[in-house]
């Protein structure tokens, strides 16, 4: 598994510190076109920062139209550079939902933007500055994510309880960096994680996705550092509430060996839902089970 920095606790302590007392800022514009009778959907910025700049993070907000206080959901995304939709059917059950992207644009724009992006400045976007531990990319990342709780937990119709944190993937990385950052977070739905064990390949093993070490050989000793600080398998250790986690068997992209890694390290009340025949993606069973998990952990009902 990965090797865990000795000061791991000191540098998140540290990087979460930058933001106390930093505005929010958040701006919402209502999306007229995917609003539905029982939801209204904004686009929504907030205000984040890393040691060595500001920035915003952009999603897309869902919230029932009838007052009320609800429970907060925040849905984390999975790798690559795209828009995104507001949820407005998990809205519908009686939830805020806040959908992230995490690359600092907004997420409502023309898709040829996305690609442009894609092909350039955000190409391997998962390798950028990982020499350091604090301009890393996923530095911005793993703080913006901790920052859009901050939205769900201001939000007026927050209930003040609960706090879900869900996503696959890349999303499944993240909502279990948020939910061990974040002392709110009540419960946490992840599937088939990333960035666990990505220093796999050096033992002989098949470390997750973005397969960073797969040519052990070329492996540079600031970046395999690095990673020790982002590492997912370092994160599950610290999570302290209860979480249901699923993947395939047969997935290639976040294998067993990386997921298992990071599982293995929950001491937290923890469910597994694993389905021996699928790779990576959600097949109709395996996305009811996971819908069904988020209703359960959210409080909500159909």
């Amino acid at each position: 598994r990965s090797t865990e920095p000795a000061d791991f606790d000191q540098f998140w302590k540290d990087q979460l510190a930058l933001l106390t007392d930093l505005p929010l800022e958040c701006t919402k514009t209502l999306i007229p076109e995917q609003c539905t009778a029982e939801v209204n959907a904004y686009h929504v910025s907030y205000r984040t920062r890393t040691a060595f700049s500001h920035s915003r993070f952009y999603g897309m907000l869902a919230e029932p139209k009838t007052p009320g206080k609800y429970p907060a959901i925040l849905h984390v995304p999975g790798a690559g550079v795209r828009s995104y939709s507001a949820d407005t059917d998990l809205a519908s059950k009686g939830a805020i939902v806040l959908t992230l992207g995490i690359h600092g644009i907004p997420v409502n724009l023309d898709d040829n933007a996305y690609q442009s992006l894609k092909e350039g400045a955000l190409s391997g976007y998962p390798l950028l500055n990982i020499h350091s531990p604090e301009g890393y990319y996923y530095n911005r990342v793993y703080l913006g994510c901790v920052r859009g709780n901050d939205v769900l937990t201001s939000h007026p119709m927050w209930d003040g309880e609960t706090l879900l944190v869900t996503g696959g993937s890349q999303g499944g990385q993240l909502s279990i960096v948020t939910t061990a950052l974040d002392s709110r977070v009540t419960a946490v739905v992840c599937d088939y994680p990333a960035y666990c064990d990505v220093t796999g390949y050096l033992y002989h093993r098949a470390g997750g996705w973005p397969r960073l070490f797969t040519n052990a050989d070329e492996a540079k000793p600031t970046d395999i550092e690095t990673t020790g600080y982002y590492d997912a398998v370092n994160f599950a250790k610290r999570i302290k509430v209860p979480g249901s986690y699923a993947w395939g068997y047969n997935d290639q992209v976040c294998p067993p060996t990386s997921t298992f890694a990071a599982y293995n390290m929950i001491t937290a009340p923890k469910e597994l839902i694993l389905q021996f025949d699928m790779d990576h993606k959600s097949s109709k069973e395996f996305a009811a089970k996971r819908n069904e998990r988020r209703m359960e952990k959210a409080g909500l009902t159909e």
